[in-house]
């Protein structure tokens, strides 16, 4: 049975704690321990979101101590510039790295204050990777980087946003965009430098948790199609095997 998109709908709904997730996908949760990794993020929301992902790989025959949610399972991974990174889910199986994702979000109202970090944060965390998988510190396969992301949906999400008066001018790009347009933005150039090799960027609110898809190459379709490309990748090498 493959991931649909009702899971990643369900799943985005979950979020918000607008409903229960169903039984198989509480189980998903309870099998790879995703019901216990709040601490790690910052909250229990993305426990949702880790189920939904760690069930391309039970089902493609990981087995579940293969799929880490949790710090107590060890999440972190070597990095170049500093000696390791803590990752939101990896998949490690046999020496490889199967699968590593940054799962984040960013809410009202002050959308501005943690705008800069979450930028920061995802293209430090790719870029430190991707360096060390150079200096031959992934030796099997070349690391795979998933990034899933929640714009909380509201006025001040999508009203535009003045670039401040600098030094030297913004990128023209920028000028008239919304947070949500920046994101948009964001992760398209993060995929165009293969910094991340899925991006899938949404839009969601508890009132309206429906996803808003506002890139069709950040959307869930163009999202699971990588992740499972990954996989079938992976298993012509025979893996999990």
């Amino acid at each position: 049975m493959s991931v649909t998109r009702q899971d990643f709908e369900d799943a985005i709904a979950a979020y918000w704690g607008a409903k229960q997730l169903q039984s198989e996908q509480s189980a998903i949760k309870a099998a790879v321990g995703a019901g216990t990794a709040g601490s790690v993020r910052g909250g229990k929301h993305f426990d949702v979101i880790a189920a939904l992902l760690a069930k391309f790989f039970l089902e493609a025959d990981y087995p579940a101590e293969s799929i880490r949610v949790k710090k107590s399972q060890g999440l972190e991974l070597p990095g170049y510039y500093r000696p390791q990174k803590q990752w939101d889910l990896v998949v490690v199986h046999k020496g490889v790295l199967v699968a590593a994702f940054e799962m984040k979000a960013l809410g009202g109202p002050s959308y501005g204050n943690n705008y800069n970090n979450r930028v920061e944060e995802a293209l430090g965390s790719a870029v430190d990777l991707r360096r060390a998988a150079l200096a031959d510190l992934y030796p099997k396969e070349k690391p795979w980087l998933g990034y899933f992301f929640i714009m909380q949906d509201g006025e001040g999400s999508r009203r535009p946003v003045k670039t401040a008066q600098g030094a030297l001018p913004a990128d023209d790009i920028w000028h008239g965009t919304s947070y949500q347009d920046r994101f948009g933005i964001f992760c398209e150039r993060l995929m165009a430098e293969q910094l991340y090799d899925a991006a899938c960027y949404v839009t969601s609110s508890a009132e309206s948790p429906k996803p808003i898809e506002l890139v069709e190459s950040l959307d869930w379709r163009h999202f699971s199609a990588a992740i499972n490309a990954r996989l079938t990748y992976l298993k012509d090498l025979g893996l999990p095997g």
